[in-house]
């Protein structure tokens, strides 16, 4: 049988059918390949240009490619964060007619890194804590779905900048299984994997003197099932309410959304008595707020990067004249005023940033660090110095002595 090209879009067989083959991918000449930092992986990885994509091509057997490229699908339909499956290559055979190792092919996570890229600085306790928390929300999230992972790690897991914080991707599924609800010891028994696996990475960079000395590497992998247990607390835990204080239930409510996760159904039950009311999330979607920000604006963006955004709108919305809360005849719909900010004032500051100074850093992101900067100054000055004038400080004093971590997609 000859080369077959599974593909979830049409166009991509077309990109993919020019790239070597017949090479093992150990041996793909540099032409095809993208200098991207690579994190350990049990299989060969490689980066490549298929057309305007950045692929990860991953060479393992057939069954597991095939079996990891359905269950990434059905992680994008459930909408969890994880790389994009893109296609399959089988019937691979090298020059002579023997036969090749097929392929799994996935999107490049763009401004995305392996864990070991962030420790080549000697990451502070600080923001291992951060990726900490990113992990627990990610190995969360994939628990409300019904999916264990049965390898969770830091190798397995790829991590973007959100606002002052960091976002976590999936991007090993082959040990993953997908169930309509997890039992306790499927969770419990993922959640001990997390911390043999992560204790046993942070003291392999403690080996190699790439960890910060302050760092126990036991403590942080046990660290990570505390931070669990405690979000998946908050998450489905059962409050019982005095009857008639429905208010309690508002900001139950609310403080899940402000942990970014929306109820999208649950159960309330009064008691045989009338003294008490149960109330239990019975469904709960995370991406609070990346959902509020992309129906106001159509930004797609990090949870925590959504949250800053809103919050700098809803400032600029305060500020304008139609803006009449109250006063339906004279008050513009928050859509229209939503895209009236992004035109007028979140696409020219992020334009005003010369694209070889950027890195990276997508628009959001960039668009945050920008706001920090004007309220770092503003502090210093004792006075809103305004965002023209943080961006021009921006520019010209700290993009040109930042060291990029997060390098920019060679051309």
């Amino acid at each position: 049988m000859g080369l077959q090209i599974s593909a979830t879009n049409p166009e991509h067989p077309a990109l993919l059918l020019e790239l070597p083959w017949d090479l093992p991918l150990e041996q793909w000449p540099e032409e095809y390949l993208v200098p991207l930092p690579r994190g350990i992986s049990r299989h060969v990885v490689r980066y490549a240009r298929a057309g305007d994509e950045v692929i990860a091509v991953k060479e393992l057997a057939e069954r597991p490619a095939l079996r990891e490229y359905e269950l990434l699908r059905d992680l994008d339909r459930l909408g969890i964060p994880a790389v994009d499956a893109l296609a399959v290559v089988t019937g691979r055979a090298d020059r002579a007619g023997g036969p090749l190792e097929p392929v799994l092919i996935t999107r490049h996570l763009g401004g995305s890194m392996p864990y070991r890229s962030m420790f080549e600085t000697t990451l502070r306790p600080a923001t291992m804590h951060r990726l900490m928390d990113a992990l627990a929300v990610l190995l969360v999230r994939l628990h409300l779905t019904g999916f264990a992972w049965g390898d969770c790690s830091l190798s397995n897991t790829l991590f973007r900048r959100d606002a002052g914080a960091y976002a976590a991707y999936l991007v090993d599924a082959e040990t993953g299984e997908l169930h309509p609800r997890l039992s306790n010891g499927q969770r419990e028994y993922d959640l001990d994997l997390a911390r043999v696996n992560i204790s046993g990475e942070l003291l392999d960079l403690e080996a190699s003197g790439a960890l910060h000395p302050s760092v126990d590497p036991i403590e942080f992998g046990t660290e990570i099932c505390a931070r669990y247990r405690g979000l998946w607390q908050e998450l489905t835990r059962t409050s019982v309410y005095p009857a008639g204080k429905y208010h309690y239930i508002e900001r139950r409510i609310r403080r899940l959304n402000d942990l970014g996760f929306d109820v999208a159904e649950m159960q309330i039950e009064h008691s045989s008595t009338g003294d008490t009311v149960t109330f239990v999330p019975k469904v709960v979607d995370a991406g609070h707020h990346q959902r509020q920000l992309l129906r106001l604006t159509g930004l797609d963006t990090e949870e925590n990067q959504a949250r800053r955004l809103l919050n700098d709108l809803e400032s600029w919305i305060a500020t304008q004249d139609d803006y009449a809360p109250g006063d339906d005849q004279l008050a513009a719909r928050p859509e229209v005023l939503a895209h009236r900010w992004v035109r007028e004032v979140f696409r020219p500051t992020v334009r005003a940033v010369p694209r070889e100074l950027r890195g990276a850093m997508d628009p959001a992101e960039l668009y945050h660090q920008l706001l920090e900067h004007r309220w770092y100054l503003s502090e210093r000055a004792q006075h809103d110095i305004g965002l023209d004038t943080a961006v021009e400080d921006y520019v010209r004093s700290i993009l040109p002595k930042a060291r990029e971590p997060l390098r920019p997609l060679p051309d």
